[in-house]
């Protein structure tokens, strides 16, 4: 396979039409190349396609090891290179729990034996994600893996004296801790976001106070030790204004949005279809609103998929017992040109810093969220944001089928992926 690519006519996010030519795993020019002086050049015909930095996901379930029936770091990370990502965050909650450094190093090397993006593993905050005891953060952060991103997620630390030695000792290694915001005495046993809605369906309320709390107590906590906080998965008005409120006194706080809490509501529960049951739930058209506004003005810094795979019969069954969470890789770029690009609300350059540059400041990864320039590693996504596309579960590379956004009519497709210059994705198939 060729290690020189000529891109031609591509809008640098979304500039003027220019040349790109990407060789040895770095962009070597951008501007109207004439002649590369490469005899093994291939030549990409990028007229109408939108350059991108490659994305980088803080906030994804590979599900291995344990749960090989729902993803692996293989199929996983196929399913990152065909939605634009060229780095992803791999979670925790897998079975062992990444609370060692043999667990991540673990993750870290079937991410570098798959090699369709770069796969950083995320810490456990507590051992077994249990709540009780920090997990070894110091040993992680020492290893191959190289850990900086620290998370519960799918449990909150809810024991306030627990996370404030966590964001005290994750301060040694410039680490962050990554809260999943919950206070769990407030949802114990719920299903779905509570309101007129839920009392009307008769399930169990997820009340947007449990989130906030958490939030406002944890902001508090990160002011008073001077470290760095990040909050998964916002998904309140609430929330967002906390957020807001905490940067503006210089709490060093960074939170993310993910795609389905940017375009769906809860009222999609009344179908009780347990493809929209996820955590946080699905909100109302109103917190969906202040979200998209938090995005754009930079209150919420990320854009993060929560890609969460679940086998078939996880999710076939009853709203009750149906596990939480969707898929969100292959659909990020889509979801955020929909509700953010195409309404005005974001330009090509803020996705960039939504869905690139933040989410690898925000985890220390120094290869990966880099402008489009000389000298830069050829991490780069070709986007064509013209088309429009029906989704079609059976045509995923993810293991699991649990995409909410079945039969929806969604824009863009991703039609090239390069991973330090090397194609992951060509012509929108995986190579």
């Amino acid at each position: 396979m060729s290690t020189s690519y000529l891109i031609r006519n591509v809008s640098v996010l979304g500039g003027e039409p220019t040349d790109l030519h990407l060789r040895d795993g770095v962009v070597v020019a951008v501007g109207a190349v004439s002649d590369p002086g490469d005899g093994g050049v291939e030549t990409i015909d990028a007229t109408g396609l939108v350059a991108l930095p490659g994305l980088v996901d803080l906030h994804t379930h590979l599900r291995e090891p344990g749960r090989e029936d729902a993803e692996t770091v293989e199929s996983g990370t196929r399913a990152a290179a065909r939605g634009g990502f060229t780095a992803v965050h791999a979670m925790a909650n897998t079975e062992p729990v990444a609370d060692t450094a043999g667990v991540v190093e673990q993750v870290w090397r079937l991410g570098r034996e798959a090699g369709h993006c770069d796969v950083y593993p995320v810490g456990a905050v507590t051992v077994g994600l249990q709540g009780e005891r920090l997990a070894e953060l110091g040993a992680m952060a020492d290893s191959a893996a190289r850990v900086r991103v620290f998370s519960d997620d799918g449990k909150c630390v809810s024991d306030a004296v627990l996370m404030r030695r966590a964001l005290e000792y994750v301060k040694a290694f410039d680490g962050v801790v990554a809260q999943h915001a919950q206070e769990p005495r407030l949802t114990e046993g719920a299903q779905m976001n509570e309101g007129e809605l839920s009392g009307k369906l008769g399930l169990a309320g997820w009340p947007a106070v449990a989130e906030e709390a958490v939030i406002a107590r944890d902001c508090l906590l990160a002011e008073h030790v001077g470290s760095r906080l990040h909050v998964c998965h916002v998904s309140t008005a609430g929330s967002v204004q906390i957020v807001r409120e905490a940067k503006a006194r210089g709490v060093d706080v960074t939170a993310e949005a993910c795609p389905h809490h940017l375009i769906l509501t809860d009222e999609l529960a009344a179908t009780y279809d347990p493809i929209y049951k996820v955590n946080p739930p699905l909100r109302t058209r109103a917190d969906v609103e202040a979200l998209r506004a938090g995005l754009a003005d930079g209150t919420i810094d990320i854009v993060a998929t929560d890609h969460a795979p679940h086998p078939h019969e996880d999710k076939d069954c009853e709203w009750s017992a149906a596990a939480f969470g969707m898929l969100g890789l292959e659909t990020a770029l889509s979801i955020v040109q929909e509700t953010m690009v195409d309404p005005g609300l974001l330009d090509w350059a803020g996705v960039a810093e939504r869905m690139s540059y933040a989410p690898a400041r925000i985890g220390r990864v120094a290869d990966h969220g880099r402008p489009i320039e000389v000298g830069a590693p050829a991490n780069v996504v070709l986007y064509d944001p013209s088309v429009r596309r029906t989704v079609d579960p059976t045509e995923s590379a993810s293991l699991s089928r649990n995409t909410p956004y079945r039969g929806m009519e969604l824009p863009g497709r991703v039609v090239a992926t390069f991973l330090r210059g090397r194609p992951t994705v060509l012509a929108g198939a995986l190579v």
